[in-house]
């Protein structure tokens, strides 16, 4: 463990904060993958539904928002540059998936349904609003 970022113990409270939430919100994206898709995030056994609902209708990536919430905790928790860099390195290895794989095999998959999830949640970025599952309507 490093000395806290900045000199402050508050932002070593931040990451811990962090590591929380994006633990919770990670079990969150997996149980709804389960019981409302069907299915696992894993590409050999996909949900066979489209999951739009809880997290999802803030973010159209809860749970890699989750894990980079975790690795970014954990480098202002430890104070570890390091550990920064990784999160930095996950990040752009999750958007390339996401924008080369995971995007047009789920327009594939789902089609209308998921042009329509696309046009109103942001894939990582949170709304600040939830989206209700109809176009143009927080």
């Amino acid at each position: 463990m490093h000395a806290a970022f900045a000199g402050f113990g508050v932002v070593r409270v931040a990451g811990w904060v962090l590591v929380a939430v994006g633990l919770v919100f990670l079990m969150e994206t997996f149980a709804r993958f389960a019981l409302e898709g069907l299915g696992t995030p894993a590409p050999v056994m996909p949900t066979r539904h489209l999951v739009v609902t809880a997290s999802y209708r803030f973010v159209r990536n809860p749970m890699y928002f989750a894990v980079l919430a975790l690795i970014l905790g954990q480098a202002l928790a430890f104070g570890d540059l390091g550990i920064e860099v990784y999160g930095l390195c996950v990040w752009v290895g999750f958007a390339t998936f996401v924008v080369l794989y995971e995007e047009p095999t789920l327009r594939r998959v789902f089609g209308e349904e998921y042009a329509a999830f696309c046009a109103q949640v942001p894939r990582w970025i949170p709304r600040l609003t939830p989206w209700d599952g109809r176009d143009g309507n927080p």
